[in-house]
Order: structure tokens, then C-alpha cells, then sequence
């Protein structure tokens, strides 16, 4: 019986080796789950970074550029109507100026000076120079823009005054003017 002991006794070295394979094989698991793990979330962040940079080039591309003067219409040394030429920026995507009726434009356009805001005036769009039928501001269209200010107060000399021009997407264009001292019927806002 004692020889009997003694040789279960030796043969311990191929359980040792079956418990140290069992142990390997749950490190190796375990790593590949946390591989995976970290990958995953890499992947994650990466297509979110990805995501950010689209947004942020749709962004800037789908932009509109002043063209030209700005003129005022003045009635009894006020004004009610502002006359300006937009285009589209050489590569953007075109910006949508379609009017969709009641007051609820596309393209809004607001005012604001020292003593009050207006989130939106209403404006009318003349097509200068484009090769369709659509009201897409396009490369190397021009539309002229009549922002409508007879809403407004005592928008009259040395009155300083802000438009901005806020697209679907795109940046925003703001446009700051003085209307000058010496006013007639036609002002140039420079």
C-alpha cells in the first residue's frame, strides 16, 4: 500500500502542468476580452472624432460672402429698406435661400442695435446672375438681398446698427454699419 501512495504521489508533476495550462489559457482569455475591449472603444472615439470633423467642414463650406456696397433707403431721414449682394464661396455647398412663405425663411436674417433686437425682419430675394431656377446660392451666383427695416426705430444718422445673415448651415454673416451724417434718398453703408 505504501508503494501505492508513494507512486500517486510522484505522478503529481502532469496535474501541475494540466493546472498551470488552465491558468494560461484564463490569462490569455482574459487579455483577448480586454484587447477587444480597448479596441472597441477606440474604434468608438475614433468614429466620433470623424463624425466631429464632417460636422465642422459642412460647417464652413456651406458659408455665404458679402459682395459689394450696402445701400440704405432712407424715408424722412430714416431707414426702411437695406439693399445687399450675397455669393456663394468658391468649393461651398450651396446655401438655401428658398422662401417658405409667412415669415419662416431658410436664410434668417436679424437686427439688433444699442436698443433692440429683432430675431428676424423679413427680406425678398432678386436673382443678379445664375444659371437655374432654383433659389440654391450656388459658386458664382449673386443674389441681391432687400432686408426689410421699416420695423424698426430711429434707425437714422450715426446710428449704429448689426445684420447677421444665418444660413440652414453654414457660419454666420454678420455685417456691422454706421448709417453717416450726410444722408439722401440712397445711402452707402461703408
Amino acid at each position: 500500500m505504501l508503494t501505492w501512495i508513494k507512486r500517486l504521489q510522484g505522478n503529481q508533476r502532469g496535474i501541475t502542468g494540466l493546472e498551470t495550462a488552465i491558468i494560461l489559457i484564463a490569462f490569455v482569455i482574459v487579455a483577448s476580452v480586454f484587447a477587444y475591449v480597448v479596441l472597441s472603444a477606440g474604434l468608438f472615439s475614433a468614429q466620433k472624432a470623424k463624425e466631429a470633423v464632417y460636422a465642422g467642414l459642412e460647417e464652413t463650406r456651406s458659408t455665404i460672402e458679402l459682395k459689394g456696397d450696402i445701400i440704405a433707403k432712407m424715408v424722412n431721414g430714416e431707414i426702411t429698406e437695406v439693399y445687399l449682394t450675397v455669393g456663394g464661396r468658391p468649393g461651398n455647398e450651396p446655401v438655401d435661400f428658398t422662401d417658405t412663405t409667412n415669415g419662416t425663411n431658410k436664410v434668417v436674417i436679424s437686427f439688433q442695435d444699442e436698443t433692440q433686437r429683432l430675431s428676424t425682419v423679413n427680406w425678398t430675394l432678386q436673382k443678379l446672375n445664375t444659371s437655374n431656377v432654383d433659389n440654391l446660392l450656388d459658386q458664382n451666383e449673386l443674389f441681391q438681398i432687400t432686408v426689410d427695416l421699416s420695423s424698426t426705430d430711429n434707425v437714422g444718422a450715426y446710428h449704429r446698427f448689426t445684420l447677421e445673415i444665418k444660413p440652414p448651415v453654414g457660419a454666420v454673416l454678420p455685417i456691422e454699419r454706421t448709417v453717416p451724417a450726410r444722408i439722401s434718398e440712397f445711402v452707402n453703408l461703408h
